[in-house]
């Protein structure tokens, strides 16, 4: 049989693409060190118009001064690029739709930026190709949306380009594997250049250029919550939290959304956990950043171990002094992983608890509003209920589902929230904003947060619904209903059948789960402000500027 024959095909573009953007911008290194003030130059002559960029915008820290140099670049010679980024939280993240540098956006979440983001989505100026969770965006770097350039930080780097990335790692390393295996470009900003860096985190070969950036890189303290602003009604949610989920499904291992809901929580370990001889018995492994609220509990023994998602700032000293608790190297600092502990948040840990802005009738949530495109982060990695599970636990068969001999057991998924937000906006809707924004943005679905029959269980300051208990979609929207106050959706439901939906055991109130709303005062926080967190820490704790009052 006769064979075409097929021209011969070069094999390498990519690689030989890559020596060709490095010839360009050699008269801006030494060695592979970039001169920082002629930072805009420099990507100028490396980028090509359209490519696909992953810029480190990451939930807490940000390349801010190679976004900065980016957003300054010549339109006319830096245009239309593809920005990969997980955070939008800086000003120049979108300046550079704005002056026509950047044309396309994948993005995880947008909160600093939200509102103006839904803005220049409204007019045109930026065409996103999705919002995604972060272990999504991340996955899909290494499939169809391979980086040809990455833009990282770094605390040092030495001179073979060896990263130290300290205590705030994230998600350096994923995206850096993702440019360097595709033969793209990886530039990293670095706050010093040193002769040996303390640890090698990222290896050199895996970087082709540095820059020794003027000043650090932004780091925000996106997890520390101040206590003083902890009230009666945070607290009383937390009991009920602890008493109607926490010690009756067992749970031992889980994470913690960001919030003073979850912070009260933690709090509460030490005293009212205490009270209820609950030791030993729950919250025992955690996937979760370095709470500072997080340390009374650790410090009175609840806390067996701790793996990151990112830092924060203030807490490195305690962290180094405790590694039996949190992963750390042998300088003492943090390692942190953001894809690793989105996955252990998906699979490892029996129990996700946080809030959302928006929750409707059928407990379907969203943090994209009207005028806010805020997006997901990694909630929708860990409120799933994750079918690729296999490993059972106590608290993971409590909720066991399907028919024999399918049988599995079923991640807890807890939504946590006040039935009216701050500002009097109620929590509980009939229609979620994100549904219009999604089809004012011409989506093909709306961008829904964590999705109604992923949840498990509705705490508000009314009570507990248990929703897997619930034997149809309308039964699931009585037990909502039943904890939504006075919201439009909890005046759906009439006295009668919450107490029917009470002897059914699908809604439980403070007095069914013995809770005493008496108790529910500030006394009983393990601490009340953030001095009373330095104190639990033996002085290790240094709390950012901002939440010092002394």
């Amino acid at each position: 049989m006769a064979h075409t024959k097929v021209a011969a095909r070069d094999w390498t573009r990519r690689r030989t693409a890559k020596r060709d953007r490095l010839e360009k911008v050699r008269p801006f290194v030494s060695g592979r060190v970039l001169d920082a003030g002629r930072m805009r130059a420099a990507l100028e002559a490396l980028l090509r118009p359209g490519d696909r960029v992953a810029l480190e915008g990451d939930n807490q820290k940000q390349a801010d001064f190679l976004a900065e140099a980016l957003a300054g670049c010549d339109p006319k010679a830096v245009h239309d690029l593809h920005l990969l980024i997980s955070s939008i939280s800086l000003r120049e993240h979108l300046d550079m739709f704005e002056r026509g540098v950047a044309r396309r956006l994948d993005f995880a979440y947008a909160g600093p930026q939200s509102v103006r983001m839904a803005q220049l989505l409204a007019d045109g100026t930026v065409e996103v190709g999705a919002i995604h969770t972060y272990v999504e965006l991340y996955a899909r770097m290494f499939i169809d949306l391979i980086p040809n350039v990455a833009l990282l930080c770094a605390e040092q780097a030495d001179r073979d380009g060896n990263l130290f990335t300290g205590p705030s790692t994230e998600d350096t390393p994923t995206i850096a594997e993702a440019v360097a295996f595709s033969d793209g470009v990886t530039v990293v900003q670095v706050n010093e250049i040193v002769d040996k860096v303390p640890r090698v985190d990222i290896p050199g070969d895996w970087v082709d250029l540095i820059v020794q950036s003027p000043r650090p890189f932004a780091l925000e303290p996106l997890f520390t919550r101040d206590p003083r602003h902890i009230g009666q009604v945070e607290i009383l949610m937390a009991m009920m939290t602890l008493r109607g989920i926490y010690e009756r499904h067992g749970v031992t291992t889980l994470n913690h959304g960001i919030g003073y809901d979850t912070a009260a929580i933690e709090l509460l370990l030490p005293t009212y956990g205490e009270e209820l001889g609950l030791r030993g018995k729950i919250c025992r492994h955690w996937a979760l950043n370095p709470h500072p609220t997080l340390i009374p509990a650790i410090e009175s023994g609840w806390v067996e171990s701790v793996h990151c998602f990112g830092g924060e700032p203030g807490t490195e000293r305690y962290v180094a002094a405790r590694p039996d608790v949190f992963f750390t190297g042998r300088d003492g600092s943090l390692r942190s992983n953001r894809v690793l502990c989105q996955l252990a948040g998906q699979y490892a840990v029996d129990l996700f608890i946080g809030s959302s802005l928006q929750i409707d009738g059928s407990a379907n949530s969203s943090t994209v509003t009207e005028g806010r495109l805020s997006g997901f982060g990694g909630a929708p990695n860990m409120g799933h209920d994750s079918h690729g599970r296999r490993h059972p636990t106590p608290a993971w068969l409590s909720l066991l589902t399907g028919q024999a001999p399918a049988l599995r057991g079923r991640k807890l998924v807890v939504q946590i929230t006040q039935t009216f937000r701050s500002g009097g906006a109620p929590a509980f809707v009939e229609t979620l904003d994100a549904v219009p924004v999604g089809k004012d943005a011409r989506m093909p679905i709306p961008p829904i947060m964590i999705y109604g029959d992923d949840v498990s269980h509705v705490v508000t300051e009314e009570g507990v619904a248990y929703l897997y208990k619930a034997s149809a979609l309308a039964e699931r929207r009585e037990a909502v209903a039943a904890v939504a106050g006075a919201t439009s959706i909890g005046r759906e439901i009439d006295e009668r059948r919450v107490e029917e939906l009470r002897r059914d055991g699908l809604v439980a109130l403070p007095a069914d789960l013995k809770v005493d709303v008496r108790k529910a005062k500030r006394s009983l926080l393990a601490a009340r402000s953030v001095e009373d967190l330095v104190a639990w820490s033996g002085g290790l704790y240094d709390p950012p500027a901002q939440f010092r009052t002394w």
